[in-house]
């Protein structure tokens, strides 16, 4: 009998050995995987605090908390299983579907380029009563979660594609973790920006003058910094879906274009000082450049069509 005892303890102590590992296994690979994504990771963080611009400070952290389970719900529920499914049966379909959602981000970012671009003929008293409309919440919050499910797919497929050779038990650990860890880490530091002004409005008013200085100069910071913010998103879902086509076109063998920018970032980068810092930039440079192109030819497009235009 205590034979028996020991022979199971050493089985419950080699299971949780294999058990400890495979953690171990599936932290390495969403490690990898959320590495890999973190271009799409900075355009979600860049885009998110437009959606709660305008409300009033106690309306913001419930908005973002609806955002976040509506991420949630889109990586765990709608996508995560649908790529599963996908990667048993038709694996081939990984690379047209990242380059589908890079088209889409090109779109997205030239759209908001060529608003950017017309001139704001809405009064300040029509955008007030735009935000105190009840049903502006609702609209926000689906428009963020809309363009969370582009996002948040294009941030899995990057993932499963890092690990299509691993076996479906292993795939579908490093998704549910890749998603949570990036959901969470997104939005909070979402939240955490959208109340930077209420921090240092805090601040300012109480303590000694180098925290009400510091109070101050937050309050100063954040219309710029969100601002900031919102052309960085912009330029970053250029920057990706531009990545991410020219990626799948070499793929295809087709054009050769992702592999001449890349040539070509390396022959002038490589002879400045910090090199390689120089040929990221000019490489990221290049692909937001052609992602500006695509998307303006599709935005195009969907003007010439019939009953359609560019929203």
């Amino acid at each position: 009998m205590p034979s028996g005892l020991f022979a199971l303890l050493d089985d419950v102590a080699t299971i949780a050995k294999v058990a400890a590992a495979s953690i171990d296994d599936i932290g390495a690979a969403a490690s990898k995987a959320g590495v890999k994504a973190a271009g799409v990771v900075v355009d979600d963080t860049a885009v998110t605090p437009r959606y709660v611009t305008g409300f009033t400070p106690d309306r913001e952290l419930p908005i973002i908390w609806r955002i976040t389970k509506g991420s949630l719900f889109n990586k765990l529920i709608l996508i995560l299983p649908a790529l599963l499914l996908l990667s048993s049966l038709a694996p081939w379909a990984i690379t047209p579907l990242l380059m589908l959602g890079g088209a889409y981000l090109c779109f997205e970012g030239a759209e908001k380029v060529l608003h950017s671009l017309q001139e704001d003929k809405t009064s300040l008293a029509e955008d007030a009563a735009i935000v105190a409309d009840k049903s502006h919440e609702e609209t926000m919050v689906k428009g963020a979660v809309r363009t969370d499910f582009i996002l948040s797919a294009e941030i899995m497929v990057i993932a499963l594609n890092e690990v299509l050779d691993e076996h479906l038990v292993m795939r579908g650990a490093t998704l549910a973790l890749v998603a949570v860890a990036i959901t969470i880490a997104v939005y909070g530091v979402v939240g955490l920006i959208v109340k930077m002004d209420d921090i240092g409005l805090h601040m300012a008013e109480r303590g000694s003058s180098a925290r009400r200085a510091l109070g101050r100069g937050l309050v100063h910071l954040m219309p710029k910094l969100l601002a900031a913010l919102a052309t960085i998103g912009t330029a970053a879902m250029l920057w990706v879906g531009g990545q991410i086509v020219l990626h799948g076109l070499d793929e295809y063998h087709i054009g050769g274009l992702g592999h001449a920018l890349h040539d070509f970032a390396h022959r002038i980068g490589g002879g400045l000082p910090l090199g390689g810092a120089w040929e990221w930039l000019i490489g990221a440079a290049g692909a937001g450049v052609f992602g500006l192109l695509l998307g303006g030819l599709i935005v195009g497009l969907l003007h010439l069509l019939p009953g359609k235009k560019a929203h």
